[in-house]
């Protein structure tokens, strides 16, 4: 049998030590602290921010600059918790402060000060917005990434049959990666379902809201009969109450061409023909979501044949201000008619752009088409 290893404190040291009230308390902080997750980073950065302000102080300016304390002032804002960032600026401070005391103004001017407030400040606003979170360090940027590529996998549509073809285009306001337009589908079998959903607001503003939409939605969908019914029982129940939602719903057989739509407060969908080569509005209307308890939406129905195509689109591709929706309406036509008669997969997402130009807003069309 192998005998234990020796204890690093002897016992006698250590009952000697645990009599003392200030070594107690260091102890029971350092294991059970508020700082004891980022202790070791926390007294690293310190150690590190004194270290530089002697150096600098004793040996050289020009090797350990005293603005080098800023990066660690960042790192803290970066890593640390509020309370223990507010410990590193007290290291901080002590270490430009000494710096001071040896060299005075050379070295410690102003210019420095200000920069060292500045980032204090934004280091402190970092902290306090990771504390909020819950997350440390760029975990919190990491997780809206994976929401922005959940949400962007979920606008894929599901891969069709030969002879049959879509394109979805979103184009969120500013270039952001999160909007207000998100699209949600499923397949089962020969059945295509899709929904395309538009959040008031616009950009990083309604993104939030819809990422939780999208979820919600995408679970609805094929799961119940009356999609935009049900959709509108889950915005009545929540407390928000934060704006509006308006949905278009699709639901298409892909082996006869028979669809059917239902819109609540949506712009109305277009099918273009190809027997007299014109586009129609369709008659699907309703109320926008999360208004009334109850929805009815009238449905319109009808066949997809040979050479013709369904758009569905957002608001922000019609509605700009000082302008008529029904005039926007027929200038999508009307550039429809024109771009999409080259090719509806290449015609698409120029169709977004031309009517996107000169406004700010979420945009978004999924275009469906029977080659």
């Amino acid at each position: 049998m192998s005998s234990r290893p020796a204890p690093l404190i002897p016992p006698r040291l250590r009952a000697v030590l645990v009599r003392v009230p200030f070594l107690v308390r260091i102890v029971r902080f350092a294991r059970r602290g508020p700082l004891a997750r980022d202790r070791n980073l926390l007294i690293t950065l310190c150690v590190v921010a004194l270290v530089i302000g002697g150096l600098a102080a004793r040996v050289s300016t020009e090797w350990f600059s005293p603005s080098l304390l800023i990066l660690v002032t960042l790192i803290g804002g970066l890593q640390l918790r509020l309370r223990s960032l507010t410990v590193l600026i007290l290291a901080v401070v002590v270490a430009l402060g000494f710096v001071a005391v040896v060299h005075g103004q050379r070295h410690v001017g102003p210019g420095l000060l200000v920069t060292m407030g500045f980032t204090s400040v934004l280091a402190a606003l970092m902290s306090r917005t990771r504390g909020k979170l819950g997350v440390q360090g760029l975990r919190g940027d990491a997780m809206l990434l994976e929401l922005r590529d959940r949400l962007k996998s979920q606008s894929e549509l599901p891969a069709l049959p030969r002879d049959w073809g879509a394109k979805v285009v979103l184009k969120q306001a500013g270039g952001s990666s999160f909007g207000g337009d998100f699209v949600v589908s499923m397949r089962e079998a020969d059945r295509l379902e899709l929904a395309l959903v538009d959040v008031s607001g616009k950009g990083v503003d309604a993104g939030t809201r819809a990422l939780l939409l999208s979820g919600a939605f995408g679970g609805l969908l094929g799961s119940v009969p009356d999609f935009l019914p049900a959709c509108n029982t889950y915005l009545h129940r929540q407390r928000e109450g934060e704006g509006f939602v308006t949905a278009v719903h699709l639901s298409l057989d892909l082996s006869s061409g028979a669809y059917v739509i239902t819109s609540a407060g949506h712009p109305p969908v277009v099918k273009f023909e190809a027997g007299s080569g014109a586009w129609k509005v369709a008659s699907a209307k309703g109320v926008v979501l999360g208004v009334v308890p109850d929805l009815h939406c009238e449905a319109d129905s009808g066949v997809l044949r040979k050479g013709d195509a369904l758009l569905l689109y957002t608001d922000g591709l019609i509605e700009q201000p000082g302008r008529d929706i029904d005039a926007g309406l027929d200038r999508l036509l009307g550039e429809a008619e024109r771009l999409l008669a080259t090719g509806y997969r290449e015609g698409a997402r120029t169709l977004v752009n031309a009517m996107s130009s000169g406004h700010n807003d979420d945009c978004a069309l999924v275009l469906i088409w029977r080659p």
